[in-house]
């Protein structure tokens, strides 16, 4: 990829590509981590339209980021404060963070999360924290690559009935 990766705010026009490398990035990231007639079950179409809802949405302080080569969207990102129970706390949380696969190991993830981390920073928040999947081994690979390391925080989440574990990382944010 000689391309150029772009990163911008995510705009409700972006809602279909975001909801096609969210869907697809879970279908191949998970696959064989989270039942594969709940991944098959995912349509970019679905998805969409709780993204359209979801952005509609006043007040919610996440920010959505997409990248872009070639003026098309490969990968997304959205981050906000972290969230301890229902309360939040003065650190930033990255909610998500995928790639297209066709894009992957190409600099679309490591922008993203560049742009995030340092827009965080800018706000004030002093770390960021996310939640891997903890056989997620390429994802925590990419997370240590980029400052992160487990804080010893795990906890079960559960897709269609069946547990996941999953562990937290954190890194600090330069001011």
């Amino acid at each position: 990829m000689t391309e150029a990766v772009r990163v911008r705010d995510m705009v409700e026009a972006d809602c279909e590509a975001v909801a096609e490398v969210r869907v697809r990035g879970w279908q191949a990231a998970y696959d064989g981590l989270i039942p594969r007639w709940y991944l098959a079950a995912m349509t970019v179409e679905a998805d969409a339209e709780a993204r359209r809802r979801h952005f509609a949405q006043d007040g919610t302080r996440a920010v959505n980021l997409v990248a872009e080569r070639g003026g098309s969207v490969v990968g997304w990102a959205c981050y906000g404060p972290y969230r301890d129970g229902q309360a939040t706390t003065g650190e930033a949380e990255l909610y998500a963070l995928y790639a297209r696969p066709d894009q992957l190991s190409t600099g679309v993830g490591r922008a993203l999360m560049a742009e995030s981390a340092a827009r965080a920073a800018r706000e004030g928040y002093g770390a960021m924290r996310l939640w891997v999947l903890k056989d997620n081994t390429r994802a925590r690979r990419f997370y240590e690559k980029a400052g992160f390391a487990p804080d010893g925080a795990e906890e079960p989440w559960h897709v269609a009935g069946v547990a996941v574990p999953e562990v937290r990382y954190t890194r600090p944010l330069a001011p």
